[in-house]
């Protein structure tokens, strides 16, 4: 394979210009995006660490100020996404050639998410359009449990780096340059001579601290991105529970890794200090899945005075009122907590969650006592799930009052168990054209049949109970209390950042509408 354009350090290696890409997706319909693509700036850090020339297109980015925000009618917009996918002449694709021409980078690696497979393949076609000597690298969730396919059905990609990337991507890259081997890069996936080859896996990254601090600065338009968006972070990767709807431990395993808590810290202020950053938010499965270390980070947090504010995901059986306590003085304003369902049945048997609607009833009574403002996320439409369990849910997220409640309708994702279920069961397809992920809908992606989603009523009932419900979020969530409460809890960020409260504004009368 040959790589155009690659460029001779005066050490004699070859380095590359290599141009990372998150795909549109929130663009194509007009939706707000928060934050920046973690990943690829972790990508971006490492590659320019071994002396290549890195740039990051977040193709997702609020260029226009997008300004739609009704997530509960997010999946009615998906046959737009579609349509804006298919039309090759559409301002974000002409963007995408402007960049490759202006860039003209020797690799490309894409991104992506399954929500998003359609956008990751028009991206890696038409950079291959533009230069076919171009490689063209896919990573992240989706390829790293359907490598396979992503390989079989797109003849542009030409490589796939399953789970964990840092390092294994800079290997490829220099394998690339050098012409070398590339059946002893564990977590790689490649064609040659018109046959796939799947490497053994990756082994996981223990120390964290090996790595550098995400490259922010590598990020094209990089005005798009507020300063609370550029305080988005990690302090560990992996989660050792097993939901069956979660595809998590495809990309991270099972096993918890930490960062240590002072190469967090240093991090934030460096955020801070560039950005003016005072609002993070951490993106770990669980940041308090280790009780005594959440107590320990908050004890340095305050001994440095970063005077931040701070939001995380928890579990309700793994929060407590001496660690809210902590957390809160340290200046957490926000946790967000997976309740799922009203059912115990499907959070056991289904779900396999390890939690119960006991436990999930404990723990909101314990943050709002606590006073930190908390996000619920439920959902509904999963396998063998009654109407009355549903309306279960609804009713326990009117009894527990989270301050915000999320509502998702279940989609069987690639590596989960519940994916794997449904294949045996046959009402998920194992495997996909190209073609279908350019005319499906995404929310329809792995179903066989999209009028037979779920097991247990009719399409149309089922639909009925899904409009019902998504409404009943919807009106819940335009409570005067709840809208009091978010503003509230921001009071704070909004002194030290007047411009926050501006954008807040501008969204929250976007959602309004």
């Amino acid at each position: 394979m040959l790589v155009t354009g690659q460029r001779k350090t005066c050490h004699g290696g070859t380095k590359m210009k290599i141009l990372l890409v998150d795909p549109p997706f929130y663009r194509f319909i007009k939706y707000y995006n928060r934050y920046f693509p973690l990943g690829l700036a972790y990508l971006a850090a490492v590659l320019r660490d071994n002396g290549h020339q890195v740039l990051i297109y977040d193709a997702d980015a609020n260029v226009e100020k997008a300004m739609e925000m009704d997530f509960s009618a997010l999946e009615e917009k998906y046959p737009e996404y579609i349509n804006n996918v298919n039309r090759l002449s559409h301002s974000i694709w002409d963007e995408w050639r402007n960049v490759l021409e202006d860039f003209k980078p020797d690799m490309v690696g894409i991104s992506v998410y399954t929500v998003k497979i359609a956008s990751a393949f028009r991206i890696g076609q038409i950079a291959k359009d533009f230069n076919p000597d171009i490689p063209v690298v896919f990573g992240g969730p989706h390829p790293s449990v359907k490598s396979d396919e992503s390989l079989k059905i797109a003849p542009f990609v030409d490589f796939v780096l399953k789970s964990e990337a840092e390092f294994t991507f800079a290997r490829l890259v220099e394998a690339i340059g050098k012409k070398g081997a590339l059946g002893d890069i564990k977590g790689l996936s490649f064609r040659k001579d018109a046959q796939i080859f799947h490497n053994p896996d990756v082994d996981f990254i223990e120390d964290l601290d090996r790595l550098p601090f995400p490259a922010r600065d590598l990020l094209i338009n990089k005005d798009t991105y507020t300063s609370e968006d550029m305080g988005l972070l990690m302090s560990g990767r992996g989660c050792p529970f097993e939901c069956t709807f979660c595809s998590s431990a495809g990309v991270w395993g099972r096993k918890v890794r930490f960062r240590s808590i002072e190469n967090v810290l240093d991090e934030i202020q460096q955020v801070k200090s560039t950005y003016g950053t005072v609002q993070f938010s951490f993106k770990d499965d669980i940041f308090t899945v280790n009780t005594k270390r959440v107590l320990e980070f908050c004890r340095l947090l305050k001994e440095r005075k970063l005077n931040i504010k701070w939001d995380c995901n928890a579990r309700v059986n793994l929060i407590d009122e001496q660690l809210l306590a902590q957390m809160k003085s340290a200046g957490c304003n926000g946790i967000k907590l997976g309740i799922e369902s009203g059912s115990d049945r499907i959070l056991k048997d289904v779900m396999r969650k390890k939690i119960t609607v006991a436990q999930t009833k404990q723990a909101a009574g314990l943050i709002r006592r606590a006073g930190i403002h908390w996000t619920g996320y439920f959902m509904m439409g999963l396998p063998s799930e009654t109407e009355q369990e549903m309306n279960q849910t609804l009713e326990l997220m009117r009894q527990i009052k989270p301050d915000f409640a999320s509502l998702s309708v279940y989609e069987p994702l690639p590596g989960t168990q519940l994916y794997h279920t449904g294949v045996a069961a046959g009402l998920v397809a194992d495997q996909r054209t190209l073609d279908d992920f350019f005319e499906i809908s995404p929310k329809y992606y792995y179903f066989k049949n999209i009028k037979n989603r779920i097991d247990t009523m009719p399409d149309d009932k089922f639909r009925a109970i899904e409009q019902f419900m998504k409404t009943s979020f919807h009106r819940y969530n335009r409570g005067p209390a709840r809208i009091y409460k978010r503003a509230r809890a921001r009071s704070a960020l909004y002194l030290k950042k007047p411009g926050v409260l501006k954008n807040d504004i501008t969204r929250f009368l976007a959602w309004l509408r």
